[in-house]
């Protein structure tokens, strides 16, 4: 590494405030919590299902972490906000969805449900990042959200590891499995479809406190 590129990677690092290595620590639970979800597929044991569930509430603690922090030393930035939404996809986005399929949602029409999630949170994040600006109504932080927000669905994390406290994954899931068309689909995958349209809808204005 030549002496410009070693300026280049200090400065970046620089940018780094307090609060937005609290929001890596949550891109890092995200993804354990997707590796779990892996191992789980592969050995079967519950304890690594059970990990995966409890990173992504480890997530959620640095998710919140991150904005108190933030606010606590009066440090926002474009830098920390692009991190927030990133880092969130992946802890309650990609996780939960991941988490899903290993649980046994994985029919054909699952897939197009677990899908529609990840592709209503991304959405949603993005929407945020350029509305934040006119939501704020000129304070430091928005007045309100437009759809529920993308941690919300730490909730579906909390039903699947309910679900392997009981004993109910793959054959076994809640509500069982229809045959619709070339495809199954499962029930309990609609909670995803409901999580993703309320985080996208319009309509729904939850004040930010």
């Amino acid at each position: 590494m030549n002496n410009q590129s070693t300026r280049k990677h200090f400065s970046m690092i620089r940018e780094f405030h307090l609060a937005d290595f609290f929001t890596l620590a949550n891109a890092a639970c995200g993804m354990g919590a997707v590796l779990f979800s892996m191992f789980y597929m592969g050995s079967r044991s519950v304890d690594h299902f059970f990990a995966a569930a409890a990173l992504v509430a480890a997530a959620l603690v640095f998710d919140t972490l991150d904005g108190r922090i933030a606010r606590w030393r009066h440090k926002h930035s474009a830098l920390g906000r692009e991190l927030d939404s990133l880092a969130d996809i992946i802890s309650f986005g990609v996780a939960p969805a991941t988490l899903g399929f290993a649980a046994g949602l994985c029919g054909g029409w699952d897939w197009i449900a677990l899908l529609y999630f990840v592709c209503c949170g991304v959405s949603r994040l993005a929407r945020f990042n350029v509305t934040a600006e006119s939501l704020s109504e000129g304070r430091d932080a928005v007045a309100y959200f437009e759809g529920t927000p993308i941690p919300t669905s730490v909730v579906l994390s909390g039903i699947l590891a309910l679900a392997a406290w009981q004993g109910r994954l793959g054959e076994h899931l809640y509500w069982g499995a229809w045959s619709i068309g070339p495809w199954d689909l499962h029930p309990l995958v609609l909670l995803f479809v409901l999580s993703g349209t309320l985080m996208v809808s319009k309509t729904l204005r939850i004040p930010k406190f």
